[in-house]
Protein backbone atom coordinates (compact mmCIF):
# COMPACT_ATOMS: atom_id res chain seq x y z
CA UNK A 1 0.00 0.00 0.00
CA UNK A 2 1.14 3.24 -0.45
CA UNK A 3 0.85 5.82 1.94
CA UNK A 4 -0.42 8.56 -0.61
CA UNK A 5 -3.77 5.95 -1.36
CA UNK A 6 -6.87 6.75 0.75
CA UNK A 7 -8.75 5.41 3.66
CA UNK A 8 -11.85 3.32 2.39
CA UNK A 9 -14.90 3.19 3.86
CA UNK A 10 -18.21 1.49 3.03
CA UNK A 11 -21.51 1.34 5.30
CA UNK A 12 -25.16 0.37 3.81
CA UNK A 13 -25.72 3.58 4.17
CA UNK A 14 -25.45 7.28 5.57
CA UNK A 15 -25.13 5.98 9.63
CA UNK A 16 -21.04 5.32 8.60
CA UNK A 17 -20.39 8.92 8.37
CA UNK A 18 -20.10 9.10 12.32
CA UNK A 19 -16.85 6.59 11.82
CA UNK A 20 -15.68 8.91 8.72
CA UNK A 21 -15.82 11.83 11.30
CA UNK A 22 -13.74 10.12 13.92
CA UNK A 23 -11.64 9.05 11.02
CA UNK A 24 -11.41 12.25 10.11
CA UNK A 25 -10.88 13.68 12.90
CA UNK A 26 -7.96 11.64 13.90
CA UNK A 27 -5.89 12.06 10.96
CA UNK A 28 -6.87 14.92 9.29
CA UNK A 29 -3.98 14.64 6.47
CA UNK A 30 -5.67 11.17 4.74
CA UNK A 31 -7.36 11.50 1.82
CA UNK A 32 -10.93 9.32 2.36
CA UNK A 33 -13.56 7.77 0.14
CA UNK A 34 -17.03 7.22 1.47
CA UNK A 35 -19.31 5.04 -0.04
CA UNK A 36 -23.18 4.88 0.78
CA UNK A 37 -24.93 2.29 0.06
CA UNK A 38 -28.21 3.70 0.60
CA UNK A 39 -30.02 1.52 -1.88
CA UNK A 40 -29.99 -1.66 -0.08
CA UNK A 41 -29.77 -0.12 3.18
CA UNK A 42 -30.62 -1.69 5.58
CA UNK A 43 -28.75 -4.81 5.75
CA UNK A 44 -29.94 -5.64 9.40
CA UNK A 45 -32.84 -7.41 7.76
CA UNK A 46 -30.93 -9.23 5.03
CA UNK A 47 -29.54 -12.73 5.07
CA UNK A 48 -25.94 -13.35 5.48
CA UNK A 49 -25.06 -14.20 1.63
CA UNK A 50 -26.47 -11.24 0.15
CA UNK A 51 -24.64 -9.28 2.97
CA UNK A 52 -21.26 -10.73 1.98
CA UNK A 53 -22.48 -10.36 -1.62
CA UNK A 54 -23.18 -6.39 -0.62
CA UNK A 55 -19.82 -6.29 1.08
CA UNK A 56 -17.90 -7.46 -1.65
CA UNK A 57 -19.26 -5.28 -4.12
CA UNK A 58 -18.93 -2.28 -2.03
CA UNK A 59 -14.49 -3.47 -1.22
CA UNK A 60 -14.07 -3.72 -4.56
CA UNK A 61 -15.77 -0.30 -5.61
CA UNK A 62 -13.32 1.41 -2.57
CA UNK A 63 -9.89 -0.85 -4.40
CA UNK A 64 -11.02 0.34 -7.84
CA UNK A 65 -10.50 3.65 -6.55
CA UNK A 66 -7.26 2.31 -4.61
CA UNK A 67 -8.38 2.47 -1.09
CA UNK A 68 -4.91 1.24 0.82
CA UNK A 69 -7.31 -0.09 3.66
CA UNK A 70 -10.97 -0.40 4.13
CA UNK A 71 -13.09 0.37 7.05
CA UNK A 72 -16.35 -1.82 7.44
CA UNK A 73 -18.05 1.00 8.71
CA UNK A 74 -21.19 -1.03 8.86
CA UNK A 75 -22.13 -3.25 12.39
CA UNK A 76 -23.85 -5.68 10.32
CA UNK A 77 -21.70 -5.98 7.42
CA UNK A 78 -18.65 -6.43 10.23
CA UNK A 79 -20.22 -9.18 11.87
CA UNK A 80 -21.47 -11.32 8.68
CA UNK A 81 -18.83 -10.52 5.93
CA UNK A 82 -15.69 -9.19 7.37
CA UNK A 83 -14.36 -12.70 8.20
CA UNK A 84 -14.79 -13.30 4.07
CA UNK A 85 -13.55 -9.93 3.37
CA UNK A 86 -10.24 -10.93 5.15
CA UNK A 87 -9.92 -13.94 3.34
CA UNK A 88 -10.60 -13.07 -0.30
CA UNK A 89 -8.37 -9.81 -0.52
CA UNK A 90 -5.25 -8.67 0.74
CA UNK A 91 -5.73 -5.34 1.72
CA UNK A 92 -6.38 -4.45 5.71
CA UNK A 93 -9.59 -4.56 6.74
CA UNK A 94 -11.08 -2.57 10.10
CA UNK A 95 -14.11 -3.62 11.46
CA UNK A 96 -16.91 -2.32 13.96
CA UNK A 97 -18.98 -4.31 16.29
CA UNK A 98 -20.60 -3.27 19.74
CA UNK A 99 -19.24 -1.65 22.21
CA UNK A 100 -20.28 -4.57 24.76
CA UNK A 101 -16.99 -4.77 26.73
CA UNK A 102 -16.44 -1.08 28.23
CA UNK A 103 -19.74 -1.19 28.84
CA UNK A 104 -19.67 -4.65 30.50
CA UNK A 105 -16.51 -3.94 32.56
CA UNK A 106 -17.77 -0.51 34.13
CA UNK A 107 -21.37 -1.29 34.69
CA UNK A 108 -22.40 -1.18 38.53
CA UNK A 109 -25.82 -2.19 38.01
CA UNK A 110 -24.17 -5.69 35.53
CA UNK A 111 -26.84 -4.83 33.41
CA UNK A 112 -26.16 -3.17 29.83
CA UNK A 113 -28.96 -2.58 26.89
CA UNK A 114 -27.92 -3.30 23.29
CA UNK A 115 -29.86 -1.58 20.20
CA UNK A 116 -28.53 -2.61 17.11
CA UNK A 117 -29.78 -4.14 13.88
CA UNK A 118 -31.32 -7.29 13.56
CA UNK A 119 -28.54 -8.91 11.76
CA UNK A 120 -25.86 -7.75 14.26
CA UNK A 121 -27.97 -9.38 17.12
CA UNK A 122 -27.90 -12.86 15.25
CA UNK A 123 -24.92 -12.63 14.16
CA UNK A 124 -21.94 -15.27 15.49
CA UNK A 125 -19.55 -13.15 15.83
CA UNK A 126 -21.92 -10.92 18.49
CA UNK A 127 -23.07 -14.06 20.16
CA UNK A 128 -19.26 -15.19 20.77
CA UNK A 129 -18.68 -11.52 22.10
CA UNK A 130 -22.09 -11.40 24.27
CA UNK A 131 -20.76 -15.31 26.27
CA UNK A 132 -17.39 -13.50 27.39
CA UNK A 133 -19.30 -11.02 29.64
CA UNK A 134 -21.58 -14.05 31.13
CA UNK A 135 -21.76 -12.15 34.79
CA UNK A 136 -23.31 -8.69 32.73
CA UNK A 137 -26.97 -8.73 31.76
CA UNK A 138 -26.92 -7.84 28.46
CA UNK A 139 -30.75 -6.58 27.22
CA UNK A 140 -30.92 -6.79 23.29
CA UNK A 141 -33.24 -4.49 21.35
CA UNK A 142 -33.76 -4.71 17.65
CA UNK A 143 -33.97 -1.41 16.43
CA UNK A 144 -36.79 -1.79 13.67
CA UNK A 145 -37.31 0.99 11.21
CA UNK A 146 -34.38 3.47 12.83
CA UNK A 147 -32.31 2.86 9.55
CA UNK A 148 -34.73 3.76 7.31
CA UNK A 149 -36.07 6.87 9.33
CA UNK A 150 -32.25 8.22 9.20
CA UNK A 151 -31.54 7.12 5.66
CA UNK A 152 -35.03 9.28 4.93
CA UNK A 153 -33.64 12.25 6.63
CA UNK A 154 -36.46 12.28 9.32
CA UNK A 155 -34.32 12.37 12.19
CA UNK A 156 -36.12 14.74 14.41
CA UNK A 157 -39.55 13.38 13.58
CA UNK A 158 -42.40 12.12 15.99
CA UNK A 159 -42.30 9.08 14.73
CA UNK A 160 -38.22 8.68 15.97
CA UNK A 161 -39.15 9.86 19.21
CA UNK A 162 -42.12 7.35 19.39
CA UNK A 163 -39.81 4.46 18.30
CA UNK A 164 -36.76 5.12 20.72
CA UNK A 165 -38.74 5.84 23.39
CA UNK A 166 -40.41 2.15 22.75
CA UNK A 167 -37.13 0.63 22.51
CA UNK A 168 -35.16 2.46 25.30
CA UNK A 169 -37.70 2.76 28.28
CA UNK A 170 -38.08 -0.78 28.75
CA UNK A 171 -34.10 -0.62 29.42
CA UNK A 172 -34.12 1.74 31.97
CA UNK A 173 -37.42 -0.03 33.83
CA UNK A 174 -34.54 -2.81 33.88
CA UNK A 175 -31.98 -0.70 35.84
CA UNK A 176 -29.70 -0.73 32.99
CA UNK A 177 -26.50 2.16 32.79
CA UNK A 178 -25.15 1.74 29.99
CA UNK A 179 -26.53 1.81 26.46
CA UNK A 180 -24.35 0.22 23.52
CA UNK A 181 -25.39 1.46 20.05
CA UNK A 182 -24.64 -1.58 17.84
CA UNK A 183 -25.04 0.33 14.43
CA UNK A 184 -23.54 2.83 12.76
CA UNK A 185 -26.33 5.09 11.92
CA UNK A 186 -27.20 5.43 15.36
CA UNK A 187 -24.89 7.94 16.62
CA UNK A 188 -26.92 10.43 14.91
CA UNK A 189 -29.26 9.58 17.08
CA UNK A 190 -27.51 10.90 20.94
CA UNK A 191 -29.18 13.85 21.26
CA UNK A 192 -32.99 12.45 21.36
CA UNK A 193 -32.14 10.04 23.51
CA UNK A 194 -30.54 11.96 25.61
CA UNK A 195 -33.50 13.68 26.31
CA UNK A 196 -35.32 10.08 26.86
CA UNK A 197 -32.30 8.61 29.38
CA UNK A 198 -31.56 9.55 32.88
CA UNK A 199 -28.50 11.17 33.15
CA UNK A 200 -27.13 8.03 35.29
CA UNK A 201 -27.02 6.07 32.08
CA UNK A 202 -23.59 6.67 29.59
CA UNK A 203 -24.82 5.75 25.79
CA UNK A 204 -21.52 4.23 24.03
CA UNK A 205 -20.12 4.23 20.60
CA UNK A 206 -17.51 2.16 18.69
CA UNK A 207 -16.32 5.85 16.31
CA UNK A 208 -13.02 6.63 18.50
CA UNK A 209 -11.79 3.08 18.79
CA UNK A 210 -12.51 2.41 15.18
CA UNK A 211 -10.19 5.27 14.46
CA UNK A 212 -7.70 4.13 16.66
CA UNK A 213 -7.46 1.33 14.94
CA UNK A 214 -7.25 2.37 12.10
CA UNK A 215 -4.32 4.79 12.56
CA UNK A 216 -2.72 1.94 14.48
CA UNK A 217 -2.58 -0.61 11.01
CA UNK A 218 -1.44 2.55 8.86
CA UNK A 219 1.16 3.53 11.30
CA UNK A 220 2.20 -0.18 11.54
CA UNK A 221 2.25 -0.55 7.89
CA UNK A 222 4.30 2.51 7.48
CA UNK A 223 1.08 4.24 5.67
CA UNK A 224 0.31 6.74 7.61
CA UNK A 225 0.00 10.41 4.69
CA UNK A 226 2.14 13.26 6.02
CA UNK A 227 0.25 16.08 3.60
CA UNK A 228 -1.17 18.97 4.79
CA UNK A 229 -4.90 18.62 4.45
CA UNK A 230 -6.73 15.19 3.14
CA UNK A 231 -9.42 15.39 0.38
CA UNK A 232 -12.51 13.70 1.47
CA UNK A 233 -14.93 11.95 -1.66
CA UNK A 234 -18.57 10.81 -0.46
CA UNK A 235 -20.51 8.44 -3.06
CA UNK A 236 -24.17 7.14 -2.60
CA UNK A 237 -26.80 5.24 -4.75
CA UNK A 238 -29.10 7.02 -2.64
CA UNK A 239 -30.62 10.17 -2.30
CA UNK A 240 -27.95 12.95 -2.73
CA UNK A 241 -29.51 15.44 -0.56
CA UNK A 242 -29.70 12.90 2.43
CA UNK A 243 -25.83 12.54 2.91
CA UNK A 244 -25.38 15.68 1.70
CA UNK A 245 -27.36 17.10 4.64
CA UNK A 246 -26.01 14.84 7.23
CA UNK A 247 -22.55 16.41 6.55
CA UNK A 248 -23.86 20.09 6.60
CA UNK A 249 -23.21 20.61 3.27
CA UNK A 250 -19.09 20.67 3.77
CA UNK A 251 -18.09 17.93 0.99
CA UNK A 252 -18.74 17.03 -2.84
CA UNK A 253 -21.28 14.03 -2.91
CA UNK A 254 -21.56 12.31 -5.70
CA UNK A 255 -24.18 9.88 -7.13
CA UNK A 256 -23.35 6.57 -8.22
CA UNK A 257 -25.22 3.52 -9.36
CA UNK A 258 -24.20 0.49 -8.47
Amino acid sequence: MSNKDPIGLFDSGIGGTSIWSAIHHLMPSEDTIYLADSKNAPYGIKSKDEIIGLSIKNTEFLLERNAKIVVVACNTATTNAIKELRAKYDVPFIGIEPAIKPAALHSKTQKIGILATKGTLSSELFNKAVEIYHDTEIIEQIGHGLVELIEAGHLDSVEMDQLLRSYVEPMVEANIDYLVLGCSHYPYLIPQLKKILPENIQIIDSGEAVARQTYNVLKANSALNQQEKGKAVFYTNGNPKVLDGILKHQYAVEYKEF
